[in-house]
């Protein structure tokens, strides 16, 4: 069942998600050769308990942190620690946070330092699926519409969209109904309207879709070990469009 919010628990979810933007925008300013990822998750739990909320993924389901840290060929679920990220890295950053009982998700990916031409496009065109995504996300339109607005970006700049993991609805719990693929034909699946929240989040892998697991059971890879980056942001459905609501660009 997808859930429609109502205006006093989108209020609650626009302050979980400025919460989520606080933390990404530190670790953003943080990221730099030499920081370990451990570093940037102990920064990121700073910020979320400042700001009055709990980290939405430590203890999810069993993960040990407040922030998935995926480097180079790592698509998502990186577990942060005593890595030291280089100069020439690509790092995604995927967080959460908790507050009054409502979540945020949003996440980002980050050069570190110079990086290659193909990265910063990548970084680029997984941007713009994303901004693309969202505009497709309007009351009346088809929940694929999303899908096919992101994967229309993604291809026609010759990269390739990941399958096996989608984004997701999102509210009183991390992942509500429903699944939100990145590909697919539009005008299928359900009629999208205002209330709905959905967290939209385009995995894009320089090379093929496929993907493995690594030993540790969280962290996802690309299967020939190409780059791979991910945007997301969570939103909510409106007659007008879509509200971004992991956004500091509204007043607190």
């Amino acid at each position: 069942m997808i859930n429609i919010k109502s205006a006093e628990e989108i209020k609650a979810m626009r302050k979980a998600g400025r919460v989520v933007a606080l933390m990404l925008q530190a670790v953003r300013e943080a990221v730099r050769p030499g920081v370990t990822t451990a570093e940037l998750d102990r920064l990121a739990e700073h910020v979320a308990r400042s700001n009055g909320a709990v980290p939405a993924f430590k203890g999810f389901r069993g993960f040990p942190a407040t922030l998935c840290t995926s480097v180079n060929e790592e698509v998502v679920h990186g577990i942060p620690g005593k890595r030291r990220l280089k100069e020439g890295d690509l790092i995604s950053i995927d967080t959460g946070a908790v507050v009054d009982g409502y979540y945020g998700d949003a996440a980002i990916t980050v050069p570190v330092g110079h990086v290659s031409e193909l990265a910063l496009r990548l970084i680029s065109v997984t941007k713009t699926a994303l901004e693309e995504g969202i505009r497709a996300a309007r009351a009346g339109a088809h929940l694929s519409d999303i899908s096919h607005a992101i994967q229309t970006v993604v291809e026609a700049a010759g990269f390739s969209v990941v399958r096996d993991y989608v984004g997701h609805g999102i509210g009183t719990t991390m992942w509500e109904e429903p699944q939100v693929p990145n590909y697919g034909p539009p005008g299928m699946g359900p009629i999208l309207k205002a209330g709905m929240t959905l967290a939209i989040e385009p995995m894009v892998n320089a090379g093929s879709y496929e993907v493995t697991v690594r030993p540790d059971e969280w962290t996802v890879v690309t299967r020939d070990g190409s780059l791979s980056a991910h945007f997301e942001h969570s939103i909510v459905v409106t007659e007008d469009g879509a509200e971004i609501l992991t956004t500091l660009e509204r007043d607190p």
